[in-house]
């Protein structure tokens, strides 16, 4: 191997003949075949050549050997040569860093090429960074809120049998889909909650309907919030579930007027309802001026006191309890209506007395009524067929209406007697009227009034 760095080859058959000129032989040390080998790559070596041989004049030039021709086979196509890409000036491997995008750059303007990329590079960040924060994500937060106030709309409205209706999905679909806050406050929630349950409630009315062609309108009513302490924290007090009995056809035009704020939070049942017998006073019954037939509601008194007196009692700190402003019960129906006793002993009587005096001749008249009845005698009497039925019965025909009426007209009653009201409500507060007798009072709706109040009212608003 050493050999052959050097130069040195031994004569032998297998050898081909050299055939290069003395003067193109590369140095015959190791250390002249390296430095021929820079100087190629350099490019200097070359230009040393080239200089000699313009020193010398020209060279002749040694005719090549001719290649052997080689025939070309039948079926095969002559191959193009590939063209050789030009040289650059400078030598082969030195070119790129001789010339064209290879020159080097002064250090001076790397440095500034480099800052100013860092610099941009920063600024670009800067810039990013403070859209963000500044526009992209208030962006985002006012978009996300937005589309929390459309859910909780959606989850109000659509709730209980309506919790897997389509336009539920369709509107949540919606809100997903929006890219804008206000895009998502402009989709309608309220209209197409109402239609889908005005659809659902008067198939209810329908189907939850009783023999006596009326429903009962199940409601729950949230009780007054306490703002309590510094912080105005509020404390929701316990729901209260009001019923109503309604004709269908009233539940049918409250079905159409309303909306899902209102229809969302109301169930319709059929009425399941007990007459309940209660003794109360003129001002507990309304004035005494409620008949049979009459739509009431009933409160109950506020019970601070009769609470404080309990409390103080039992050692504990008087408490008071905070007025409802809602009935207990709505719409019971006034079954029978009796008056007490006392009203029913009549002992009446009406003397007229009339004088006329011409030249002194006096005449005088008198007209006298005298009426002394016991109405409750006269009932038995009727009932027992001592006397004619019809007759006693047209003249006593609501005869405690008839009363209340005139002592009405009159502005003069009996105000210490007592009623005894037959109401009908649901079953669910027969417990709770019974026990409450004492402070409940019997209120009526002007929506629901009698004839005599209608009147009054077309008299007075004209």
């Amino acid at each position: 191997m050493l050999d052959k760095l050097k130069g040195n080859k031994n004569n032998s058959k297998d050898s081909p003949p050299d055939l290069r000129k003395p003067d193109e032989k590369e140095s015959a040390d190791v250390g002249g075949k390296i430095k021929d080998l820079v100087g190629k790559m350099s490019g200097k070596n070359g230009k040393k050549k080239e200089a000699a041989e313009s020193g010398r004049g020209p060279k002749k030039m040694p005719r090549p050997m001719p290649k052997p021709k080689i025939k070309p086979k039948a079926d095969s196509k002559p191959k193009l040569k590939p063209k050789a890409a030009p040289k650059r000036s400078g030598g082969s491997s030195s070119g790129i860093a001789a010339g064209g995008f290879g020159r080097r750059i002064p250090d001076d303007d790397q440095k500034t090429l480099i800052g100013a990329v860092v610099f941009a590079v920063i600024l670009i960040v800067l810039i990013g960074s403070l859209y963000y924060f500044l526009v992209y994500q208030p962006y985002q937060q006012t978009l996300t809120g937005a589309k929390d106030v459309k859910y909780g709309e959606v989850e109000a409205y659509f709730k209980g049998p309506l919790a897997t209706d389509p336009q539920k999905q369709s509107l949540l679909a919606q809100i997903d889909g929006a890219t804008t806050p206000e895009e998502v406050l402009a989709i309608d929630v309220l209209g197409p909650a109402t239609n889908s349950w005005r659809t659902y409630q008067t198939q209810q009315i329908k189907t939850k309907k009783d023999k006596f062609g009326r429903v009962m309108v199940v409601y729950s009513t949230d009780a007054s919030q306490s703002v309590t302490g510094t912080n105005q924290s509020t404390a929701p007090q316990a729901s209260a579930q009001k019923e109503i009995i309604m004709k269908v056809s009233d539940a049918q035009t409250f079905v159409k007027q309303a909306d899902a704020t209102v229809l969302a939070n109301m169930v319709i049942e059929t009425p399941d309802t007990v007459a309940v017998p209660i003794l109360i006073s003129r001002l507990q019954a309304a004035g005494g001026l409620i008949s049979v037939g009459n739509m009431v509601d009933v409160y109950v008194k506020t019970s601070g006191e009769a609470a404080a007196t309990n409390n103080t009692t039992n050692g504990t700190s008087p408490t008071t309890a905070e007025p409802s402003n809602t009935p207990k019960i709505s719409g019971a129906t006034v079954l029978a209506i009796l008056r007490a006793k006392d009203s029913g002993a009549i002992d009446a009587s009406l003397l007229n007395s009339q004088s006329l005096t011409i030249n002194d001749i006096s005449s005088t008249s008198e007209s006298q009524q005298t009426s002394s009845t016991d109405v409750e005698q006269l009932l038995r009497a009727a009932a027992s067929g001592g006397f004619n039925q019809a007759q006693t019965a047209a003249l006593l025909q609501n005869y405690g209406i008839k009363l209340s009426d005139y002592e009405r007209s009159s502005n003069l009653g009996e105000l210490d007697t007592t009623y005894l009201v037959l109401l009908e409500v649901p079953r669910e507060n027969v417990l709770f009227l019974i026990q409450s007798s004492d402070s409940i009072i019997l209120t009526v709706p002007t929506q629901q009034a009698p004839t005599w109040m209608i009147k009054e009212l077309q008299t007075i608003y004209g």
